[in-house]
């Protein structure tokens, strides 16, 4: 359904992919994983024809984004992170506006927005402004809006941006029945580790780079045993003796924290309190998260990068700069 062949993009001197290659299937729900900066968005803007690449192709259902934008446009559906709809439009208007620019008119249009509306629980609402709508109904009046042309390929930037715990819990549920009942592909960009549990594939990105594909459970599966992190006076002294001690390999992590991997965790922890006495504040053991498969693959936390996004704002200048 998507194929990405060796994708590199350039914003001025800063790299932000570097020959990215994966396929997302039929009916599957495949996920963009990455901290702002990663290259995620880059790869949404090009998939939904907002940007060409530099290198490299991207191609859905056979056609490619940059030779065939047209033909891409009309088999895929798009849901941005910001607000597409007009709060001012009543739901059933909104809908009818979209349809116009598909092309769609009369009895088929009055159909498929009544369809819309009653898949997405909005048909008791169809005469209201959209500004009176609750996040997540605004959120589920975007996915109308996206679906309204019957696209195969349904593509979200971050979806669940803004949405309370409940909203968040429906919209999954929904993108779940579009897969099993409808078929149809969705692929969504998120930084949320909790999201991207719920996807049946993952890409990992990080700085431009694929450092992971596959399940969430076979990613995890690479790391075996438990996650110890521990909190100490003095971390470098401290991962360098557990180092000599036991031969494991203990690492310091951004945020100062001694990180290992071990199996049996909540038994090896006792050996490591009991050799070094009074050097651990505090002691951690968990099963291991998508968060640790990034951190094995990339040596860093997830959250080091620029939290305001720095993909986005040199996309951005590069924007005013063509201006």
């Amino acid at each position: 359904m998507i194929r990405i062949e060796n994708l590199r993009h350039v914003y001025g001197d800063r790299t932000a992919l570097n020959g990215v290659s994966f396929e997302v299937n039929r009916a599957e729900i495949f996920g963009l994983l990455g901290p702002n900066g990663s290259g995620k968005t880059t790869i949404f803007r090009i998939l939904t024809t907002l940007m060409l690449p530099t290198d490299g192709r991207a191609l859905i259902l056979g056609h490619d984004v940059a030779l065939d934008p047209g033909g891409v446009r009309r088999q895929i559906g798009v849901v941005f992170q910001s607000r597409s709809i007009d709060v001012k439009l009543t739901a059933e208007e909104n809908l009818i506006h979209v349809g116009h620019l598909y092309g769609i008119t009369g009895a088929i249009l009055k159909k498929r927005v009544a369809e819309m509306l009653e898949r997405v629980a909005l048909t008791d609402r169809a005469h209201d402004r959209a500004e009176s709508f609750s996040g997540g109904m605004q959120r589920r009046l975007e996915l109308a809006k996206g679906l309204l042309h019957h696209p195969q390929v349904l593509l979200l930037d971050e979806p669940s941006t803004g949405l309370d715990p409940g909203a968040r819990r429906d919209l999954w549920q929904y993108l779940q029945l579009l897969r099993d009942q409808e078929g149809i592909t969705v692929m969504v960009t998120t930084h949320l580790m909790e999201e991207a549990e719920k996807c049946d594939r993952l890409a990992i990105l990080s700085h431009g780079n694929l450092v992971g594909l596959g399940t969430p459970a076979q990613l995890k599966s690479e790391i075996g045993g438990d996650v110890i992190l521990l909190d100490a006076h003095d971390p470098p002294r401290l991962a360098a003796a557990i180092r000599a001690r036991f031969g494991v390999d203990a690492v310091v992590l951004d945020d100062g924290r001694v990180r290992i991997e071990r199996e049996a965790g909540h038994r090896f922890i006792t050996d490591v309190v009991e050799a070094f006495p009074g050097e651990i504040d505090a002691v951690r053991v968990s099963k291991p998260t998508l968060e640790d498969v990034f951190i094995r693959r990339t040596g860093h936390r997830f959250w080091n990068e620029d939290a305001q996004g720095l993909e986005e704002r040199v996309a951005e200048t590069a924007k005013k700069k063509k201006r």
